[in-house]
């Protein structure tokens, strides 16, 4: 059975899974490691709608006084 598991590796290499795991004997396992940035998924799913907000001209006019 194959079965992939989210998990992180600090600096230290201690690698923490995100979830329980329970296995019937004791198995082999592989550890891929990414080097994406970890980004949460509410940014990810909230990026489209800000956007929508962040290009109105009201948004342009009250950050203006930065520019």
């Amino acid at each position: 059975m194959l079965k992939s598991i989210e998990a992180t590796i600090d600096v230290t290499g201690e690698v923490r899974l995100r979830e329980p795991v329970r296995v019937e004997h004791p198995c082999r396992a592989i550890v891929t490691i990414l080097d994406d940035p970890v980004i949460p998924e509410t940014a990810l799913l909230s990026e489209e709608s800000l956007a929508r907000d962040w290009q109105k001209p009201e948004e342009d006019a009250a950050w203006s006084h930065l520019q």
